[in-house]
């Protein structure tokens, strides 16, 4: 009877592990819609791991990128190339396949490695918005405030905080706390998903996004409404001549890049974590395939993040350009020049 009942089941649904009783079943999707799947999810990779690896390199490469602000940047960018060679490969078979094929605890390791990678992303874009903000507000105690030693110093601490915070979440289960009866019932071979319960939910999204956005935002309205004065006050004044528009130009197009990196860092991550927070209180109704595009909105912020470095940052255009054409064989070049 077992096995009867077992034959009617899989001719309906394709499962996961189609040899044992308890498997998930798998996404039955038209073979048209998984290629165009992987081919978007395999174009995001790509673009977050190199474009980020230029990003690496070329601070690394040339002397005139490397300074304070460019040190976090670079530990962005690591964080973000980590997320799309570690994390985001495996995340896109489970979206795509419906199924988790490598077991329960590299499960566990990789949503701890997906928190972690995320989190420390978000926390490094705050870093940046308040080394910003001392460098545009107080430039003449700048350089004393803000040393090599001692951004590596935050940078470390912001590493180790989403280390441990979310491993520990993760192996220690207190984030499923509560909702152990859901787990029994949904929990089958070939899954792989992390619920959170009302409180930790709640607590994840104020620590880790609600407070640094705040910040971010804060810091930045500071920020634009400062350069926007600069450059009404330099556009007064007609003795400068060219020197002084042109210093007007380059705050207002510091300020729209600003503008552009904060209008990113929320429309990517605002809808991952409204769900988070919500869907515990609605007994977790939000479809699988809504939240796994949610969370692939959110790793396009890794993406776009070298994106808006490449096309709105000069410097970094022109090293872009000296490595690409040096890998290419185009160029020997090795030095960075500026205006």
């Amino acid at each position: 009877m077992m096995s009867n009942e077992t034959e009617i089941y899989t001719e309906h649904f394709l499962l996961c592990y189609p040899l044992l009783p308890d498997s998930c079943p798998r996404a039955n999707r038209l073979t048209v819609v998984k290629v165009a799947m992987y081919a978007f999810m395999s174009l995001m990779i790509l673009t977050t791991v190199f474009g980020n690896l230029l990003i690496i390199i070329s601070i690394s490469h040339f002397k005139q990128l490397q300074s304070p602000t460019h040190l976090i940047v670079q530990s962005l960018a690591a964080c973000d190339c980590l997320l799309g060679s570690l994390v985001m490969p495996y995340s896109m078979m489970r979206s795509v396949e419906g199924c988790w094929f490598l077991g329960h605890h590299f499960c566990k390791v990789h949503s701890s490695l997906d928190m972690t990678f995320s989190i420390s992303s978000l926390l490094h874009l705050s870093l940046i918005s308040i080394d910003r903000y001392w460098a545009i507000c107080d430039p003449l105690r700048y350089k004393m405030r803000v040393t090599n030693n001692k951004v590596t110093v935050f940078i470390v601490l912001t590493w180790l905080f989403s280390f441990t915070y979310s491993f520990s979440i993760v192996f220690s289960g207190v984030n499923a706390v509560g909702l152990e009866t859901l787990i029994m019932q949904i929990s089958c071979s070939g899954g792989c998903v992390l619920l959170f319960n009302k409180e930790l939910g709640l607590t994840c999204v104020i620590l880790v996004f609600l407070i640094p956005g705040t910040i971010m935002s804060c810091l930045y309205i500071s920020i634009f409404n400062i350069v926007k004065k600069h450059a009404k006050v330099l556009s007064e004044k007609g003795t400068a001549g060219v020197q002084t528009q042109s210093s007007a130009q380059r705050e207002r197009k510091a300020a729209k890049t600003l503008a552009l990196v904060m209008g990113v860092f929320f429309l990517c991550w605002l809808p991952f974590f409204i769900a988070t927070a919500v869907d515990p209180f609605i007994n977790f109704v939000t479809p699988s395939d809504v939240f796994d595009a949610l969370v692939w909105f959110g790793y396009l912020n890794s993406t776009c993040n070298p994106i808006i470095y490449g096309f709105f940052y000069p410097r970094f255009q022109k090293a872009f350009k000296i490595l690409i054409s040096t890998i290419c064989g185009f160029s020997h070049s090795h030095t960075l020049t500026f205006e």
